[in-house]
């Protein structure tokens, strides 16, 4: 009887993407035609600039390992996942386009950030004799990150209230796409895995996630606090600056913190919540905001 419990435990979720998902890559391009990008863009917050610019400069180089892994396993899974791959893929391209432009106008408001995508590369580099399954596994987790993310920063307007509106656009844009392709890489990672057990399944991806989740705060929390050097602000001003920032207000990590921990449940799947209804919203806010701005102005 315990060991039926046991293994009922472990059993994965037969849940999956919803069946009407549409996973819709959105060609749009943000500041092009906009003047200079403030190098305080956030709401004049330097630490807000700070942890957005920092998670930027990996988005190029990363999200292309991400669609490298994923397409490792793309052979011989069902047609509809091979559909959501392609399209993800497109996704990811055009992501990493238009944060190469977002990163090159964070330069040209006086951002070196150059050491941040070094370091990037090098951890990037450290996967080439890895076998392909973990790279799909930090992708994976690296996923849910985003997904998350993308959630609270689609949920809570806080997070981007007083921010340059083209640049506003540019990552609710993007978190709207995190969350439509959030279960490609986990279901081409079950596919992958599919003749495992449930238990081996879980531990690894649950003990890639913690070393990943490791990385991650660390080098990013390194990048954050070089971009705030090179505005001057170090020590105490600079830590007590990002803690307050990530875990007050807005409180960005504060608030994917439950959601993280999610990952961990044997039969965890990134659909088991379904938020299509913020991208709904976001896009129809989006849409009206656009409209608003291209009426003419009347004289009165």
């Amino acid at each position: 009887m315990a060991l039926a419990v046991l293994k009922n435990f472990f059993r994965g979720s037969d849940i999956g993407a919803p069946a009407d998902l549409a996973i819709t890559p959105r060609d749009r391009r943000f500041g092009r035609q906009s003047v200079d990008q403030l190098r305080w863009w956030n709401g004049g917050d330097p630490f807000g600039t700070a942890f957005y610019n920092a998670l930027s400069a990996t988005f190029p180089l990363g999200e292309a390992f991400f669609v490298e892994s994923v397409k490792a396993f793309r052979d011989g899974v069902p047609d509809r996942l091979a559909r959501e791959v392609r399209a993800f893929t497109q996704q990811e391209v055009m992501h990493s386009r238009e944060h190469l432009a977002f990163n090159r106008r964070a330069s040209q408001a006086g951002y070196d950030l150059s050491r941040l995508e070094k370091r990037v590369e090098d951890q990037l580099a450290l996967t080439a004799d890895r076998p392909k399954i973990a790279s799909l596994m930090v992708t994976i987790a690296l996923e849910h990150f985003t997904a998350i993310m993308a959630h609270e920063a689609l949920k809570n307007p806080a997070h981007f209230a007083d921010a340059e509106q083209e640049t506003a656009d540019l990552w609710r844009w993007h978190a709207i796409e995190e969350i439509e392709h959030k279960g490609v890489a986990f279901d081409v990672w079950r596919h992958a895995a599919r003749d495992w057990s449930p238990f081996k399944r879980w531990r690894l991806r649950s003990i890639s996630m913690l070393l990943t989740t490791f990385l991650f705060i660390r080098y990013r929390v390194s990048g954050m606090l070089d971009l705030l050097a090179q505005d001057g602000i170090t020590g105490p001003r600079a830590w007590w600056g990002l803690a307050r920032f990530a875990l007050v207000r807005p409180g960005m990590v504060r608030n994917i913190a439950l959601p993280w921990l999610a990952y961990f449940r044997p039969g965890f799947h990134p659909w088991q919540q379904d938020d299509r209804a913020l991208i709904d919203l976001t896009e129809s806010d989006y849409a009206a905001a656009v409209s608003a701005r291209a009426e003419p102005a009347t004289s009165i």
